[in-house]
């Protein structure tokens, strides 16, 4: 039986792929799980709709996480921390940190979008990558200064 995947299935193909399987496999298991739909004309009619809407919107959303990217880069944030009398802090700010000085300064930033080679360790001027998506990223400087 020819079913079109409705997600991705390993070994098997992605979503939106016509695919030969087993008439039991595709009729106990895929179907009805909502993994997979009968290969007729109007299934594959209404998979390609879903497809082209789905691409207008990749492109609406990366358009935007561009214009987000261009204004985010340069930014500079401060970060206050305790710090010895040779500068070293008594912690070490990580990307929590950065990502809620960010959120301070309008800019929308999570934690695991916070890319920095290491913890900082000391008070200084830092350059870290904010990664919006897979392939749209913005440079910051992190400005780490005495409480």
């Amino acid at each position: 039986m020819k079913v079109i995947l409705c997600k991705d299935m390993p070994k098997m193909g992605k979503a939106g792929d016509i695919v030969s399987v087993k008439d039991g496999y595709a009729r106990n298991c895929l179907i009805p799980q909502g993994a997979a739909l009968r290969a007729t004309d109007a299934n594959i009619k209404k998979i390609e709709l879903a497809g082209e809407r789905q691409i207008k919107e990749l492109n609406a959303k990366k358009q935007e996480l561009t214009l987000v990217a261009e204004k985010m880069s340069g930014a500079s944030v401060n970060i206050e921390a305790e710090a010895t009398d040779d500068d070293k802090l008594y912690g070490a700010v990580g990307p929590a940190q950065i990502a809620a000085a960010l959120k301070n300064e309008g800019f929308p930033a999570e934690e695991d979008q916070i890319d920095l080679p290491e913890p900082i360790k000391a008070l200084g001027i830092y350059e870290a990558s904010v990664k919006l998506s897979s392939d749209i990223s913005a440079k910051i400087k992190v400005w780490v200064v005495r409480r």
